[in-house]
Protein backbone atom coordinates (compact mmCIF):
# COMPACT_ATOMS: atom_id res chain seq x y z
CA UNK A 1 0.00 0.00 0.00
CA UNK A 2 3.17 2.41 0.33
CA UNK A 3 3.62 2.82 -3.26
CA UNK A 4 -0.31 3.97 -3.37
CA UNK A 5 0.32 6.86 -0.78
CA UNK A 6 3.56 7.68 -2.63
CA UNK A 7 2.61 7.70 -5.97
CA UNK A 8 -1.38 9.63 -5.07
CA UNK A 9 0.93 12.47 -2.95
CA UNK A 10 1.32 14.40 -6.21
CA UNK A 11 -1.88 14.16 -7.05
CA UNK A 12 -4.48 16.86 -7.41
CA UNK A 13 -7.31 15.83 -4.58
CA UNK A 14 -9.90 18.07 -6.45
CA UNK A 15 -12.41 16.97 -9.26
CA UNK A 16 -11.33 17.38 -12.85
CA UNK A 17 -12.90 17.39 -16.04
CA UNK A 18 -12.09 14.45 -18.01
CA UNK A 19 -11.76 13.79 -21.71
CA UNK A 20 -14.10 10.70 -22.30
CA UNK A 21 -12.55 9.51 -25.52
CA UNK A 22 -9.39 9.00 -23.78
CA UNK A 23 -11.68 7.16 -20.62
CA UNK A 24 -13.44 5.02 -23.54
CA UNK A 25 -10.31 4.34 -25.39
CA UNK A 26 -9.94 0.79 -24.05
CA UNK A 27 -13.28 -0.53 -23.46
CA UNK A 28 -15.22 1.81 -26.40
CA UNK A 29 -18.03 2.01 -23.87
CA UNK A 30 -18.10 4.68 -21.17
CA UNK A 31 -20.24 2.64 -18.38
CA UNK A 32 -17.59 -0.07 -18.60
CA UNK A 33 -14.49 2.16 -18.34
CA UNK A 34 -16.36 3.51 -15.52
CA UNK A 35 -17.14 0.06 -13.50
CA UNK A 36 -13.62 -0.64 -14.01
CA UNK A 37 -12.73 2.24 -12.27
CA UNK A 38 -15.35 1.60 -9.95
CA UNK A 39 -13.95 -1.91 -8.95
CA UNK A 40 -10.33 -0.25 -8.13
CA UNK A 41 -12.22 2.49 -6.16
CA UNK A 42 -13.38 -0.24 -4.00
CA UNK A 43 -9.93 -2.01 -3.55
CA UNK A 44 -8.04 1.30 -3.18
CA UNK A 45 -10.53 2.07 -0.34
CA UNK A 46 -10.44 -1.21 1.33
CA UNK A 47 -7.13 -1.47 1.69
CA UNK A 48 -6.58 2.20 3.06
CA UNK A 49 -9.41 1.88 5.43
CA UNK A 50 -7.54 -1.36 6.80
CA UNK A 51 -4.12 -0.07 6.73
CA UNK A 52 -5.44 3.04 8.85
CA UNK A 53 -7.31 1.04 11.03
CA UNK A 54 -4.02 -1.00 11.66
CA UNK A 55 -1.82 2.06 12.51
CA UNK A 56 -4.49 3.07 14.80
CA UNK A 57 -4.93 0.01 16.15
CA UNK A 58 -1.29 0.54 18.03
CA UNK A 59 -2.40 3.56 19.88
CA UNK A 60 -5.57 1.83 21.35
CA UNK A 61 -5.48 2.00 25.24
CA UNK A 62 -7.87 -0.72 26.90
CA UNK A 63 -9.29 1.47 30.07
CA UNK A 64 -12.76 1.26 31.55
CA UNK A 65 -12.44 5.00 32.47
CA UNK A 66 -14.33 7.14 29.76
CA UNK A 67 -11.79 10.15 32.09
CA UNK A 68 -8.97 8.70 30.74
CA UNK A 69 -8.84 9.94 27.31
CA UNK A 70 -5.08 10.80 26.02
CA UNK A 71 -4.68 12.88 23.07
CA UNK A 72 -1.58 11.11 20.81
CA UNK A 73 0.15 14.03 18.70
CA UNK A 74 1.22 10.93 16.50
CA UNK A 75 -2.32 9.48 16.09
CA UNK A 76 -3.52 12.56 15.19
CA UNK A 77 -0.88 13.18 11.81
CA UNK A 78 -1.73 9.52 10.70
CA UNK A 79 -5.10 10.71 10.86
CA UNK A 80 -4.98 13.75 8.94
CA UNK A 81 -2.59 12.31 6.53
CA UNK A 82 -5.33 9.92 5.54
CA UNK A 83 -7.87 12.63 5.20
CA UNK A 84 -5.55 14.73 3.01
CA UNK A 85 -5.53 11.83 0.67
CA UNK A 86 -7.24 11.60 -2.36
CA UNK A 87 -10.59 10.15 -2.87
CA UNK A 88 -10.18 6.70 -4.31
CA UNK A 89 -12.02 7.18 -7.31
CA UNK A 90 -9.79 10.01 -8.26
CA UNK A 91 -6.74 7.60 -7.76
CA UNK A 92 -8.57 4.77 -9.39
CA UNK A 93 -9.19 7.13 -12.60
CA UNK A 94 -5.79 8.30 -12.17
CA UNK A 95 -4.53 4.63 -12.79
CA UNK A 96 -7.35 4.16 -14.99
CA UNK A 97 -5.80 6.99 -17.69
CA UNK A 98 -2.14 5.73 -16.95
CA UNK A 99 -2.52 2.63 -18.38
CA UNK A 100 -1.83 0.53 -14.81
CA UNK A 101 -5.31 -0.82 -14.19
CA UNK A 102 -5.25 -3.98 -16.36
CA UNK A 103 -8.73 -6.18 -16.48
CA UNK A 104 -10.06 -8.85 -18.37
CA UNK A 105 -13.51 -9.94 -18.43
CA UNK A 106 -14.45 -13.83 -17.14
CA UNK A 107 -17.10 -14.48 -20.11
CA UNK A 108 -15.30 -14.89 -23.52
CA UNK A 109 -18.36 -14.46 -25.06
CA UNK A 110 -18.37 -10.82 -24.51
CA UNK A 111 -18.78 -9.76 -28.16
CA UNK A 112 -21.70 -12.27 -28.93
CA UNK A 113 -23.65 -10.64 -25.23
CA UNK A 114 -26.14 -8.62 -27.77
CA UNK A 115 -26.61 -11.31 -30.42
CA UNK A 116 -28.40 -13.42 -27.81
CA UNK A 117 -32.36 -13.31 -27.29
Amino acid sequence: MSDIKSKVQGLEPNVQARNIQQMIKDTGNIYESLAIISIRARQISVDLKHELHNKLEEFAVNSDTIEEIHENKEQIEISKFYERLPNPVLIATDDYLQDEIHHHYRDQKRENFGDEA
